[in-house]
């Protein structure tokens, strides 16, 4: 069985950090391109950052510059470092792993809440 967990969310100040964290387990997730997703309240999903099975990254032009997407294989992680948050980045934040090879595989997570505010 397939399981995508979130965790690192919380409350910040901003100009704040935090690190959020999305850890597989049934998937080898560097076989996939991983995106980070935000959903806040009245507001359209946003494609925060992806990063490729060849390491490729690419961000949403609202984080650029700010956000990091990293991997670590070794625990099957993929990271989104947040730096320099604004009010605005509050949200709940879904990782997803896809991987298509002749057939399409998706898998999302619960989400983690993050809130900027002082």
């Amino acid at each position: 069985q397939v399981h995508l967990v979130e965790s690192g969310g919380g409350l910040v100040q901003p100009g704040g950090s935090l690190r959020l964290s999305c850890t597989a387990s049934g998937i080898t997730a560097s076989a996939y391109v991983v995106k980070w997703y935000r959903q806040a309240l009245g507001i359209q999903r946003e494609t925060v950052a992806t990063i490729s099975g060849d390491g490729t990254t690419v961000y949403a032009d609202s984080v650029k510059g700010r956000f990091t997407i990293s991997r670590d294989n070794a625990k099957n992680t993929v990271f989104l470092q947040m730096n320099s948050l604004k009010p605005e980045d509050t949200a709940v934040y879904f990782c997803n792993a896809v991987r298509e090879t002749g057939f399409r595989f998706e898998y999302w997570g619960q989400g983690t809440q993050v809130t900027v505010s002082s």
